[in-house]
């Protein structure tokens, strides 16, 4: 009988090992993002990865966690004019964390002068959050990287 209990305690403690280990190992990956320099969080301008594009968000209040955003955005070409009848696809998420954002926002109108409006934008916690804005135009195709720390 005492065989058995140790036994048992001993595939209890493997298993617990085990999942321990493999949980440790899931955290890992999402903290292999190299967090940026202060320098790169903020609102922008942003230059677009190919450098054909400028966007700065203008919120109208505070970036809040857990409340459901329109946020405005100002595109340019990399000559500060506006560019107008663009499709902007966004994305983003927490790199830290290994997770994309929680809900799936789209520019749905221009507002015109080069601003467009992203809808149904929602932090779910405070860190580090991407935000990317893929961008098309007569101009062509490039993505934004905003860092936000909320």
């Amino acid at each position: 009988m005492l065989k058995l209990i140790f036994g048992v305690a001993a595939t209890v403690a493997l298993i617990a090992a085990a999942f321990v280990g493999l949980t440790m190992e899931h955290h890992a990956k999402g903290h292999d993002a190299l967090r940026p320099a202060a320098s790169e969080f903020g609102f922008g301008p942003r230059a677009s990865a190919g450098q054909r594009y400028a966007a700065t968000l203008q919120p109208r209040q505070p970036l809040r966690v857990r409340q459901l955003h329109a946020l405005p955005v100002l595109i340019t070409d990399a000559s500060g004019r506006p560019i107008e009848g663009a499709s902007i696809a966004v994305d983003g998420g927490m790199p830290e964390h290994g997770h994309g954002l929680p809900t799936q926002p789209k520019v749905r109108r221009a507002l015109g002068g080069g601003m467009y409006e992203i809808e149904g934008l929602r932090f779910n916690m405070g860190g580090w959050w991407e935000l990317k804005l893929a961008i098309e135009s007569s101009a062509g195709a490039d993505i934004v990287t905003f860092n936000l720390n909320l």
